[in-house]
């Protein structure tokens, strides 16, 4: 995808081969600030505070972080520790554990003193495949925005969060289809949601698709339900970070209520789900997936810019109120249309899961 014109991707190895560099996602969109990461601490510290975030990029950043730890420690102890360390980082996002496990298959083999380059090698291909499987997302989501196209002028989108290339190494989960129908000539507008506490969708995923000049406006999280039932919304699709072996689906807090607005007025709800984001161990989402509880600060408190061009954090609500956070909540599969996989789009049940990705549902039993 592109800043100010230029293709960019979320996270790259360092010219002169020293660390990797990363787009500090809290700056944006008042700032864009490229930082470097070259301890393990540095990565596991910016998977915590979200200067990397959305359930993809964390396993890549994980496994580049990996392999920055083996140059100090190659030896089996090392290669648990880092391991540890990075997957104590966000429990909810599966991909983590997927990229940490990947990476510990292919290095556990070699002798020690191999693993610090097999390592970097090794993330620098789940970087280039999560790549591959957006772009397959991509067009497998663009028939769903193709069809409606052929009946209507423009297609309106409603996405939640930031499932765009932010939250991956390029082209995004859910938005992957909204770039490919603007690259095949689609009329197209976007309904952002705000997604509060942390208004990535307001931060972010607007400011991609500014990035990409593709029409859209951001509404509040309340507003989607009343849009939807006045014909507003022609398709609803969101990502991931944690689809049950069931097709339930754990996203950003907010999905579910989206969900049951899309049900209720007949509108479609797709997930944009890579198979790294299935977890075949878990048949039940509501009862089993682990629901990260971040910090209250980020409910009673606003970050912005002011009129005058500073960049400012202020309370929002009175002193003494105290604030819940659970980060993510799960949709049950009853809700969801569809997952827009690498494979093709997938009903949300185990057996069609099960027949799309037999090598996971392996690995499992």
């Amino acid at each position: 995808m592109r800043v100010d014109g230029k293709p960019t991707r979320t996270i790259w190895p360092a010219a002169n081969g020293g660390g990797v560099m990363i787009i500090d996602q809290t700056r944006l969109p008042h700032e864009f600030v490229i930082s470097e990461l070259v301890t393990l601490d540095n990565f596991a510290s910016a998977i915590k505070d979200m200067k990397v975030r959305g359930a993809p990029l964390i396993g890549v950043t994980a496994a580049y972080g990996l392999a920055i730890a083996l140059r100090d420690d190659p030896g089996d102890s090392g290669l648990a520790a880092a391991s540890a360390k990075l997957l104590a980082t966000r429990p909810t996002a599966v991909n983590l554990a997927w990229a940490l496990d990947v990476m510990r298959a292919a290095l556990a083999p070699l002798p020690p003193a191999a693993r610090p380059e097999a390592a970097f090698a090794k993330a620098g291909e789940l970087a280039d495949l999560d790549v591959a499987i957006c772009d397959a997302i991509g067009v497998n989501g663009l028939a769903l925005i193709s069809e409606i196209a052929e009946r209507k002028s423009r297609v309106n989108i409603l996405t939640h969060c930031n499932a765009g290339w932010l939250a991956t190494v390029d082209w995004g989960t859910a938005t992957a289809p909204i770039y490919k129908a603007q690259d095949a000539g689609i009329d197209l507008h976007v309904y952002v949601d705000e997604t509060r506490p942390r208004n990535q969708g307001a931060s972010l995923t607007a400011w991609e698709l500014s990035q990409q000049g593709i029409s859209h406006q951001v509404i509040v999280d309340n507003a989607g339900g009343h849009i939807m039932q006045h014909g507003g919304v022609d398709l609803v699709i969101v990502g991931t970070d944690r689809t049950t072996a069931t097709g339930d689906v754990c996203n950003k807090i907010g999905t579910y209520l989206k969900a049951l607005a899309a049900k209720d007025n007949d509108v479609p709800f797709y997930v944009a789900a890579p198979s790294s984001s299935i977890d075949f161990a878990i048949a039940d989402g509501v009862r089993d997936i682990p629901i990260e509880e971040r910090n209250a600060r980020e409910v009673t408190h606003m970050r912005g810019r002011t009129d005058d061009g500073r960049l400012e954090t202020v309370r929002i609500v009175p002193e003494g109120s105290r604030a819940t956070n659970p980060a993510f909540d799960v949709t049950p599969a009853r809700l969801v249309t569809g997952l827009i996989t690498e494979r093709g789009i997938i009903a949300p049940r185990k057996d069609a899961l099960a027949t799309a990705f037999p090598e996971r549902l392996q690995l499992v039993d």
